[in-house]
């Protein structure tokens, strides 16, 4: 086809250093991959014994258009029991993934020229999202040295009259940074005085290690100016049934019930099912998923520790490790690339996550201590890395 017959605004757009991992990994087979978020746990059985009962059962067919009213129910007091929050059936509505999520809620609030503000490093997907859906990114950088916490006051200085909204993602990916209480108060108390909406991306609400997760919507009068989106792929270990919520003013949930028709109409109604056992039994399986995450995690940032040129902050969320490599005196990129030549390690290169991130690697701990073991024996011979402290 020519490219003059594509649209406009796909004819730039390049694939992101996630992307194109999946390729380099498949051509390797003695890679340890620690490029995605995708851990090798698979979904609890029991989700997927009843799950797949269901649709046995006759759950093969579409779902209420705002979701399965089941699953929203089970939602509804979920965020009741876990976090006090009072809301109905009208305040919630069912996603294929959060990613899909965040694509609905730009679409429903974003005019032509609308700048949303995205704290840097951020998610690769972030800038791309707005574009697409006609907004302006306005990137916010934050900073190892300040444990990568938004400053409220560069935060200020980048709100204008054009500014709609600001992404916020606690704990985060790629740093494992966990806002305070009240940095997130402080946030919400601008969103509310400058009239903007917070999105707020609560994917990895489960690992938050020093303090209990809490969401911003839950704060005083900050719901009203909050969209929230929510995963079951880590908390549950469901990446592949690409299932989410969003909850937001039952005004703006119509709304994105009205873009997603034109769009996948309702989520897998399986996927669906799956949730509401995820959700039910969810204390039955998720202390053990956590604790395995978190000891991958922390087994790792202790063979960090042991490198030359290599640093990082100490884990407070996710489980993703975010290497600084300055003293290594090559760029992101360099790293990474010599990482998969010289030690079959696939990571991804900082600066995929936007500019401050360069200087970092990023590293998705989603293997277990073997692997994790074979991986650092193999860096530690890298003359990079100068092997032990």
């Amino acid at each position: 086809m020519e490219r003059s017959l594509i649209s406009k605004k796909y004819q730039t757009i390049t694939p992101t250093a996630m992307g194109g991992s999946g390729d380099i990994a498949s051509s390797m087979p003695n890679l340890v991959n620690f490029s995605l978020g995708d851990p090798d746990v698979t979904t609890p059985e029991k989700i997927i014994d009843l799950a797949f009962a269901d649709a046995k059962k006759g759950h093969t067919h579409y779902t209420s258009f705002y979701g399965d009213e089941e699953l929203i129910d089970e939602i509804v007091r979920f965020q009741k029991e876990e976090y006090g929050l009072n809301i109905s059936r009208e305040n919630v509505f069912i996603t294929t993934s959060a990613c899909h999520g965040m694509w609905l809620a730009l679409e429903g609030l974003l005019d032509e020229g609308d700048e949303v503000i995205i704290p840097d490093p951020y998610f690769t997907p972030y800038p791309s999202q707005v574009e697409l859906c006609g907004g302006v990114p306005v990137f916010l950088p934050t900073y190892e040295e300040e444990e990568f916490q938004i400053s409220l006051e560069r935060l200020e200085e980048r709100i204008t009259e054009k500014t709609k909204a600001i992404i916020v993602n606690t704990p985060n990916n790629p740093t494992g940074a966990c806002l305070s209480k009240e940095r997130l108060e402080a946030i919400g108390a601008l969103a509310k005085k400058h009239n903007f909406i917070v999105i707020s991306d609560d994917i990895y609400t489960s690992f938050s290690y020093e303090e209990e997760f809490f969401p911003l919507n839950t704060l005083e009068d900050s719901f009203s100016h909050t969209v929230t989106l929510r995963s079951f792929s880590k908390n549950y270990a469901m990446t592949g049934w690409r299932l989410g919520y969003i909850i937001a003013d039952a005004s703006f949930i119509k709304v994105v019930k009205e873009i997603n028709e034109n769009n996948v109409f309702t989520a897998p109604s399986i996927s669906q099912r799956a949730g509401i056992y995820a959700i039910r039994y969810r204390k039955e399986f998720q202390p053990e998923l956590i604790e395995t995450y978190k000891k991958r995690t922390f087994y790792a940032y202790e063979r960090i520790k042991r490198l030359k040129n290599a640093s990082m902050l100490e884990p407070k969320g996710t489980f993703y490790l975010f290497v600084n490599i300055k003293e290594t005196g090559l760029s992101s990129e360099e790293v990474a690339d010599r990482l998969v030549k010289e030690a079959q390690v696939l990571t991804i290169p900082g600066d995929a996550f936007g500019k401050c991130g360069e200087g970092y690697i990023r590293l998705a701990v989603t293997v277990d201590e073997k692997a994790i073991d074979e991986a650092f024996d193999r860096i530690e011979k890298m003359d990079i890395f100068g092997g032990k402290k």
